[in-house]
């Protein structure tokens, strides 16, 4: 008796949707995820970040991090980060604390569709020993390669390993620097690499990625 009322409730519950089936209807798709509104991405940003880090994402001040070009999931996920307090900045937290999940992700595909301008490298007795780590690692410290992550020509990976070609070097160091330290844990993987490097490497590694295109 028990097994003949758990069918019959089961075919109760299935009989609206066969009957939706008999009648030529489809059931409801989930809901999609909104596109980005880039309009509305290019109006925030020119509001809340264009004086930092630049009217199209390419900064002109060196400790502010260029962000055009820069893949948005990334952007989205450090955004999201700063204001969570995750990411530890209380000037980006400020700001970041501003924006909605939308309101982010419209900012982030804005500038990412923006052309990031090349950088270039600027200390020549460094620029080799920072190509050595980023293309090779230091396999006697169980270093990693940067390019293993982040590609060798610092295009990173969608979704995963940021872009890194062209960006500033000062803002670079000043980031292996955080990881180092253990301010910026935002990232398991980036902490154990920055801790065994020291300041000369960071700085060559630093000066070579912006000379990468």
């Amino acid at each position: 008796m028990k097994l003949l009322a758990s069918l019959l409730t089961a075919a109760a519950l299935a009989a609206p949707v066969f009957s939706a089936y008999a009648a030529g209807e489809t059931p409801a798709a989930a809901p999609k995820a909104a596109k980005p509104d880039l309009v509305k991405g290019e109006a925030s940003y020119t509001a809340v970040c264009a004086a930092c880090h630049g009217a199209d994402g390419n900064s002109a001040i060196a400790a502010n991090p260029k962000l055009s070009q820069q893949h948005p999931e990334y952007l989205v996920k450090q955004l999201q980060e700063f204001k969570s307090g995750k990411r530890n900045n209380p000037v980006m937290k400020g700001f970041a604390s501003m924006l909605s999940d939308d309101d982010m992700k419209n900012i982030a595909y804005w500038v990412a569709s923006k052309p990031a301008k090349t950088g270039f490298a600027k200390d020549k007795d460094l620029v080799a020993l920072g190509e050595r780590i980023y293309r090779g690692g230091v396999a006697d410290r169980n270093i990693a390669a940067c390019a293993g992550c982040h590609s060798p020509n610092g295009a990173g990976v969608p979704a995963q390993y940021p872009r890194l070609s062209g960006q500033h070097a000062d803002y670079t160091v000043a980031q292996l620097n955080t990881f180092r330290d253990g301010s910026r844990a935002n990232s398991v993987q980036m902490t154990q690499v920055a801790a065994k490097l020291n300041d000369k490497e960071i700085k060559a590694v630093a000066d070579y990625i912006a000379g990468l295109r």
